[in-house]
């Protein structure tokens, strides 16, 4: 469950949290990020679907790509690296980005290094990024998280985020796809929170 006295603070493309910050992904992450997106325990989970990360060359050329692609995303659209505030490392990524096929809903993506699952990370850097998007000027109400049936661990996050189941669709990546909803009024029904935007 995500903390009730949590704070989000924006600062530019970096967002922290208690305890990850968010930051832009950069060539140099290609060798850390491999321990995520090359678990097969991670990428069985994606989608669209996603054959785990053969080496680090591999992981290098999609690292890349993120960074070539960061400037094309119109905000609050964008993927971060996420990383533990108290030892820097590099222990997943998430993302808000258009779904297919008419891109006019957010998905919010997230993936962690499987040595760090069961501690709540993934709800944190969720629930962060999507402050960030409710508090950007572009004047979005909801926010989706589409995961594949069976994906238990990834439906309570979603939970833990303070989404909504709303139904199944295909309408997605070719695939059946279990559907989640955030809307900006329940972002935070539990409570008060901060969000800081820094100067």
């Amino acid at each position: 469950m995500v903390d009730r006295t949590h704070r989000v603070v924006i600062e530019g493309s970096r967002i922290i949290t208690p305890r990850l910050t968010l930051r832009p992904w950069a060539t140099r992450d290609a060798e850390a990020a491999l321990a995520i997106y090359g678990a097969g325990e991670v990428s069985r989970w994606l989608a669209p679907a996603l054959d785990p990360v053969a080496d680090v060359a591999a992981m290098q050329r999609l690292v890349d790509r993120w960074v070539a692609e960061a400037d094309t995303l119109e905000p609050p659209q964008g993927r971060w690296a996420v990383e533990l505030r108290e030892t820097g490392q590099l222990v997943g990524g998430v993302s808000l980005l258009p779904l297919p096929p008419d891109e006019g809903d957010l998905e919010i993506g997230w993936q962690l290094a499987p040595n760090v699952w069961g501690r709540g990370l993934a709800a944190e850097a969720g629930h962060a990024v999507a402050h960030q998007a409710f508090e950007s000027p572009s004047g979005i109400e909801e926010l989706f998280a589409v995961l594949r049936p069976r994906n238990n661990r990834g439906a309570a996050t979603a939970r833990r985020v303070g989404m909504e189941w709303v139904g199944e669709t295909d309408k997605y990546y070719g695939l059946r796809l279990q559907v989640y909803r955030l809307r900006k009024g329940d972002l935070d029904d539990y409570g008060p929170t901060t969000t800081l935007r820094a100067h």
